[in-house]
């Protein structure tokens, strides 16, 4: 028996962005549904058995900023997530409002209209979400005073290291229009960031899968469920669809973390291997170490920062 080249993750989250719901049953364009688009996206992550430690939500959680569109939203996901034993983190976007996000989503102050920067750790992993968002706007940036409370996060390292959840990403746009939208003064933010224990940065805003690096970090930016920009589109152009909605999946192990795009609606399948029939192809191609299952418990100790 040989023992595969890496064992089972430390913690895996579930990556899902710009959901966009609205209330009262409107539609985006009359046409797209974002409760339909992730109904549907839950029925599918629930269906496969996935056991996430956290479900992060970068943004763009409601599309108008509607109270009842983001007490839909609970309703939908509090028994998802319940099911599936995870803990919910929420980021805001530039759709989503303040005082209705704080009241519905945290049962906080809605009159409370500072950004939304929070800190949640689970079993030694840190996720730090920063609030991006401009109030009035559409593209991000980052206060003074948001930038040295994250310093302060980070000054001390955690355990498995620290994921930073946001709405607005630090990487370029292969949509030249998205320069209109885009996260200003990323420097500031990448100053603060080297040196760091942050291991990887995930976001959402674009609508399209895509990946880059960012003061050394891995950036993975989530599409949406709702719906995705058509990348096919002429150059300089851009042509949302309804269609090519998908999520992120994000393994995180010893030595990297990797993220994975699933596509939310499948046409053909062409081969299903289920689970039991897989420990046995493993087992008599002679590979042990194989698993799904996460450790129980975090390490002893940090990890070490590599930058």
């Amino acid at each position: 028996m040989r023992t595969a080249e890496h064992p089972a993750p430390e913690r895996v989250l579930l990556h899902l962005s710009d959901t966009h719901l609205r209330a009262g049953g409107s539609r985006i364009w009359d046409v797209v549904s974002g409760a339909e688009h992730l109904q549907e996206a839950l029925a599918a992550i629930e269906a496969s058995r996935v056991a996430p430690d956290a479900i992060v939500f970068t943004g763009d959680l409601v599309d108008l900023g509607e109270s009842a569109a983001y007490a839909d939203l609970r309703r939908m996901v509090e028994p998802f997530a319940e099911r599936l034993g995870a803990p919910i983190v929420w980021v805001m976007g530039n759709h989503d409002a303040r005082g209705p996000f704080r009241a519905e989503l945290w049962g906080e102050d809605g009159s409370d209209l500072s950004p939304v920067d929070r800190v949640q750790e689970f079993d030694g992993l840190r996720i730090v979400t920063l609030d991006t968002s401009v109030p009035g706007h559409h593209h991000g940036e980052l206060s003074d005073h948001q930038l040295a409370w994250l310093a302060r996060v980070l000054a001390i390292p955690a355990p498995l290291g620290t994921v930073l959840a946001m709405h607005h990403p630090p990487v370029p746009s292969v949509l030249a229009l998205a320069a209109t939208v885009e996260l200003r003064g990323q420097a500031r933010l990448a100053s603060v960031l080297r040196g760091t224990d942050v291991r990887a940065i995930i976001a959402g805003h674009l609508h399209y899968s895509t990946f880059a690096t960012f003061a050394g970090i891995p950036v993975s930016v989530a599409s949406s469920t709702c719906y995705a920009q058509d990348l096919t589109v002429p150059v300089g152009g851009t042509r949302p669809q309804d269609g090519g909605q998908s999520y992120n999946l994000i393994h995180v192990f010893d030595d990297t973390v990797v993220h994975s795009v699933v596509p939310v609606a499948v046409e053909h399948v062409m081969e299903y291997i289920d689970p039991d029939d897989a420990r046995r192809r493993l087992s008599e191609a002679g590979l042990s170490g194989v698993s799904v299952r996460r450790r129980s418990g975090p390490p002893t100790m940090p990890l070490p920062v590599l930058r």
